[in-house]
Parts: structure tokens; sequence; C-alpha cells
């Protein structure tokens, strides 16, 4: 009897989730006129209020290219029975909201540091870039003088402050080395700038995963969210870590569901020693692997991470494992000798706000959402690149949504990988009988239609 009402309950929640994605299909103007709306709004709010020099300059940019897009799409609704042409499409509202809210602010922000610099102060209105940019380019060239990126805060003149700190794996640095290596002038410092390296990384994990996946067509819907949406915009112009971090991410799932679980377990080691948060993604990665390509395949994985790990850390940990404890470990967690301002208000953080027993109701609530994942992906493994971008993008908004000590930026994770997730939904069935990795007789679905 339970069975037949739990089975009687899967069919109305997918005719109301489908009366939904119909009504959102019949107007995809409106809802694109909507989405512009709402992230200019946003936009104009963070050009108006925000204490950030940086946030302020992208909302003025960013408030053109969303109205630009807005203006476009509200034509495209008043002339429906216009003649066809390339300005008619849906594109041009993206490619306006990227081209004036994202390559603009970041060009501004990126001559303005050369100028005027805003690094290694605390007065937020004078940062062109956010801390984590400056941050990993010393990291960069601590890196190549003294072998660890990490500084020894114990070993300090002074007391220690926040922007000693360096809460990333030591892969991280490597976004910074371009500067150290060949900047020097305001030229080179500003094609150097660590904001330049995240984007064009992002760009080409992006380029990448595509190939790998060939979706025909790609998805409007997935790009906005994945790419144009706030969070994304944001990030790209004034801080790009977890976007290059984000981007590799979606690369290895492209790997693994293509059959390449040796390369998929590079970028998972890779993309986890350059930040923790990555951690989740791998455990997900590796389901994907051992559910579409078996035992053998899995074990490949893990030989792979387990080894890359090993060599890209190790090293640096022998140099100073105390600096490595204090900087990745004990100072993202809040345990450090100066407090972590990661401290958005998010549930978690609220909850460990009302005290001990408050932190102890959190923590529990963010295992059990980790069960509540891990339980997932054991009944149902992912099989597609699809099913594992939602499952990481579900674990990890879970983590910053319940985590103690969070920031609103990491849901940029989440906007990326539900794009994803509509993108990777379109993928295009390879021919049959290919016998190759990611070919039509293992890949992914044949392409869904998506808005």
């Amino acid at each position: 009897m339970g069975r037949q009402a739990q089975e009687g309950t899967e069919p109305a929640r997918a005719g109301a989730f489908g009366r939904v994605r119909s009504a959102l299909a019949r107007r995809p103007l409106t809802v694109d006129a909507l989405l512009y709306l709402g992230c200019a709004c946003y936009a104009l709010v963070m050009a108006l209020t925000d204490k950030h020099f940086g946030y302020r300059v992208w909302g003025a940019f960013a408030v053109a290219g969303y109205g630009l897009a807005l203006v476009h799409t509200c034509l495209l609704v008043l002339t429906p029975r216009a003649e066809h042409s390339r300005l008619r499409s849906r594109w041009v509202g993206v490619g306006a909201v990227a081209a004036v809210g994202m390559v603009a602010p970041l060009v501004t922000l990126l001559a303005r540091r050369q100028v005027s610099g805003g690094d290694w102060t605390d007065a937020e209105g004078l940062w062109n870039a956010q801390p984590e940019v400056w941050v990993i380019e010393r990291a960069a060239s601590a890196l190549l003088s003294t072998g660890t990126p990490y500084l020894d805060i114990a070993a300090l003149d002074r007391a220690p402050h926040v922007h000693d700190y360096t809460p990333y794996g030591p892969v991280m640095a490597v976004f910074g080395l371009p500067r150290a290596l060949a900047g020097g002038s305001p030229v080179t410092d500003a094609l150097t700038d660590a904001r330049v390296v995240f984007a064009l990384v992002a760009v080409g994990c992006v380029v990448a995963s595509l190939r790998l996946l060939r979706p025909r067509p790609v998805p409007i819907r997935g790009a906005q969210l994945a790419v144009v949406f706030p969070l994304t915009a944001l990030t790209w112009a004034t801080a790009g870590p977890d976007l290059a971090i984000v981007s590799v991410i979606v690369l290895a799932v492209a790997l693994a569901a293509t059959g390449r679980a040796g390369w998929a377990a590079l970028a998972c080691a890779l993309v986890t020693s350059a930040k923790l948060i990555a951690a989740p993604a791998a455990v997900v990665i590796g389901f994907l692997v051992a559910s579409r390509w078996g035992g053998r395949a899995l074990a490949r994985f893990a030989v792979v991470f387990t080894g890359v790990t090993a060599v890209v850390t190790v090293p640096v940990v022998l140099v100073n494992p105390r600096a490595f404890v204090e900087h990745v470990l004990l100072f993202p967690s809040g345990l450090g000798e100066v407090a972590s301002p990661a401290a958005s208000p998010l549930p978690g953080r609220l909850i460990a706000s009302t005290g001990e027993v408050g932190t102890v109701i959190a923590l529990v609530l963010l295992a059990a959402a980790g069960l509540a994942v891990l339980l997932w992906l054991i009944r149902r493994p992912p099989r597609t690149a699809a099913d594992a971008a939602l499952r990481i993008a579900v674990g990890l908004a879970a983590f910053t949504m319940l985590t103690t000590a969070t920031r609103f930026g990491y849901l940029v994770y989440v906007s990326v990988l539900l794009g994803a997730v509509l993108v990777f939904r379109n993928r295009a069935a390879a021919p049959l009988g290919t016998g190759q990795p990611g070919s039509g007789t293992h890949g992914d679905h044949a392409p869904l239609t998506s808005s």
C-alpha cells in the first residue's frame, strides 16, 4: 500500500514540475526579460551601496550590460513577426552582458590597479582586486623564493593579519606564477594579473568540456545561469579563483563521462590541491567513473588521484608542515591565530552564532546533509555528466549553506554547475559502434531539448 502511494505521488510531482517547465518553455523571452531585470536590479544595488570599490565598478558596468540585454529582449517580444536575423538571436543579450558586464569592468579594474594600487590595505573602498588576487600572487612569489607558498605565521615579528594567510592548497599558487615570473612593469603586471589567468583557465576548461561532450545545441538557459548570472560576472571582474576551480571541476566531469578516468583523476587531484572545497566533487566523479566504466577504471582513477595529490602537496608540507596546517586547515575552519573573515549570514553561520550549542547543531546538520548526498550517490550513482554535475551542485550548496564559516560567493559553484547540468543534458550522441571513450555506445543520453 505504501509503495502504491509512493508511486502515485511520483507522477503528480513529475506533472507539477512538468507544468512549470512547460510554462517557462512557452514564454522563453518573458523569462529572459525577468532574469535580466532582476540581475540589473541586483547590479544597481551593488553599484550604489557596496563598500568594495571593485564591486561598485562591476555594478555600474553590469547595470548597463543587463540593461542592454533587457532592451534587446523587449524588442524581440514586441516584434514577434520581424524577419529572423542574427541580431534577433537571444544570444545577443548574453553577449551584451559578457562584453559590458564582464570584460569591460575587468579591463577597467586591471588598468586602475596599475595606477592607484589598493593592495594590502584594509580599506575596501580602495580595492581594485579582491584580497584573494594579491594573496595568490604573493603565494607564487613565496613559492619561488622559499619552496612554500605559506608565510610562517609563528615567525612573524608582529601580530598576524588576516592578509598574511593563504587559505588554499599549494596548486593555487600556480595562478600567480605568471606575475611572479613576468611582472614588473605596468603592462606586464596587468597582463599577468591573477584574474587574467583565472579567466583564461575558466574559458579553456569550458571550451574543452564542450568539445568533449558536444552538446547540440548549447541551451541558452544554461549559458545564462553559468556565465552571465551575477555571481559569475561579479567574480570574473573582481576575483576569479572560484571560477577557475569550478571550471576545472566541470572539465573533470566531462573527462570522466567520456571514459578518460586517468585525466579526470589528474584534474580532480590538481583542483582539490588548489582548494579543498573541490574534494566533494572528486568523490562524486569517482562514483561516476565506477558506475560507467567499472572497477578497473575506478582503481586507475584512485591511483592517479592519490599519486598526483601526493606529488604536488608533500614537498610543500615537508618545507614547513606547521605553516601548511595553519594556513590550509586551521585558518579556514576558524581555528587559526586570526579568525577567518568568511562569515556570510547563511544558515550554518547564523545557527553557529547562537553559541556552542548552535555550533554543534550546525555541524550535525552539515554532517547529515553530507550523509544524505552520500546515500544518494550509493543508491543512484551518476551515469551521465549531467547526473554528476547535479550531485556536485547539491553537495556544494549544502556545504555552503550549512558550514559555520562560509561566503555567499561560494554559491557561484552552484549556479555554474546547474548551468552545466542544462548544457550536458543536450549532449549529442556520437556515432554508434565507434568503441571509443565517449562514443554513442557508452556516451551520455541522446540530446534533450532544453530551454
